[in-house]
């Protein structure tokens, strides 16, 4: 988009732009698009002259000697490059916290809330960030934080990126507009969308207000995990990821830049909007995925498989198979297994588990007031006991095992390989539910009786 800029946008307006939206396909494509024909240079990234009296610029998303097939990075070619920018200061960092989390000792017990309280009018993106808790270290780009976001305004006249991690953005209420360096996303509740680290971007609601889950990654960039005997498809496949097509803005103004660096927002204010590249090329893009295209992997004799064949996104450790960060999703599904307990089963597990709910209800656990409702999410540390809630596990055992088909609900979970501290504003939050233990107060004792 060129021309006047588009900073302030009504509503039906943004409603029409995302409407409108075309998308490049593949995750981790190399992608080339130009909003200007002649824009993207031809043989060459950096010619002594970039076309149309552009910048060239690249933008690394991994360190330039990382393996070919791990390697990401875009060249950009744009109306001014990123250092045309005054000095950076400090600003007030909200209910936004960083890794390592201290505040609060790291607590064995498992955890519900419900969702955050409504937001006051004039609450966009950035402001309405909240967050829950996280591990690792940010600096040491090890680790991922779980953030909620609620909003009742657009970003106008500022921009937003975050140098410690990705930002993985799940809606659960209302529709997204994401305006970013490489292009435009729409995003909605039922899809996600990904932002690389560094990447500048503005949230515009599409209703009134907008409510979700954010997920940052401080470690490796998100890609998609090995298949392993699955074979060559199913789970996430790489042609459903969208890439935005190349869109610009090119206006004069004062607009404000707020960046995430080493756990603090620092805020500057430009002359020009950051959102004016042109045209690009490259594998580091932002994505947008519905999780409804997910090919969900299952059993069709007996048991319950572990939940990672759900898995759709991941990011690697040093160890194999042990992720910084894995993002599940819980997808309809058929479910046909002989002589199963077909919910989640009972476990403890290596892996710390933050599960969230856009939709409906969750199949292991009790949906209504005071249960595990949209907009809220639980929380089960390392080698915590956990698994389906008392009404469901009666409900499951004495079923009539005809094949059935889950498709009233979405949920998905941020699994880590580090237990997640909570902040000091999640343990005492008014909306952390005080008696989640009852879920599974009243499991009789069966032993003899059978």
């Amino acid at each position: 988009m060129s021309g006047d800029g588009a900073r302030k946008i009504p509503e039906d307006s943004a409603r029409k732009t995302a409407e409108g939206l075309t998308y490049l396909s593949g995750f981790g494509n190399e992608h080339s698009t130009e909003a200007v024909p002649g824009a993207l240079p031809h043989g060459r990234n950096s010619p002594q002259r970039a076309p149309l009296g552009l910048y060239a610029e690249q933008l690394s998303g991994t360190a330039f000697t990382e393996p070919r097939e791990r390697n990401r990075r875009s060249w950009l070619y744009r109306i001014r490059p990123s250092a045309a920018h005054p000095a950076f200061v400090r600003t007030d960092n909200g209910a936004l916290r960083t890794a390592p989390f201290t505040e609060t000792t790291p607590d064995p017990n498992r955890l519900r809330w419900d969702p955050l309280p409504e937001p006051g009018a004039g609450t966009d993106f950035l402001a309405g960030l909240w967050t829950l808790g996280g591990n690792g270290d940010a600096v040491q780009r090890a680790g991922m934080a779980v953030h909620l976001y609620h909003a009742t305004a657009s970003m106008t006249e500022r921009v937003f990126s975050d140098a410690d991690g990705e930002l993985l953005i799940v809606p659960e209420r209302g529709e997204l507009l994401l305006r970013t360096e490489l292009g435009l996303l729409a995003v909605r509740p039922g899809e996600v969308a990904l932002i690389p680290r560094g990447v500048r971007f503005r949230v515009e609601l599409l209703g009134d207000a907008a409510r979700g889950y954010v997920c940052e990654n401080y470690g490796q960039p998100f890609q998609l995990p090995e298949r392993g005997p699955i074979g060559a498809n199913g789970l996430a496949n790489a042609r459903d990821f969208r890439a935005p097509v190349a869109a610009y803005e090119e206006s004069e103004g004062p607009v404000e830049v707020v960046n995430k660096f080493c756990g603090n927002l620092w805020t500057a204010t430009y002359d020009h909007s950051p959102l004016d590249v042109v045209a690009w090329h490259g594998n580091l893009t932002p994505y947008v995925y519905d999780l409804r295209t997910f090919n969900v992997i299952g059993s069709v004799s007996y048991d319950h498989p572990d939940p990672s064949i759900f898995t759709v996104l991941t990011s690697p450790s040093d160890t194999p198979g042990l992720a910084g960060a894995d993002f599940v999703v819980f997808a309809p599904r058929w479910l046909v297994g002989e002589d199963t307990f077909r919910p989640p089963y009972f476990h403890r597990n290596v892996m710390s588990e933050y599960m969230g709910l856009i939709e409906g209800a969750y199949d292991a656990k009790t949906a209504g007031k005071g249960g595990f409702v949209p907009g809220g999410g639980s929380l089960h540390n390392m080698m915590s006991a956990h698994g389906p809630d008392r009404d469901t596990f009666e409900k499951a055992s004495a079923a009539e095992l005809r094949p059935q088909k889950i498709d009233d609900g979405l949920a998905f979970m941020f699994e880590t390989r580090w237990p997640v501290v909570t902040t000091a504003q999640a343990a005492g939050a008014d909306h952390l539910q005080p008696r989640y233990d009852d879920v599974w107060q009243g499991l009789e004792r069966h032993f003899g009786n059978a």
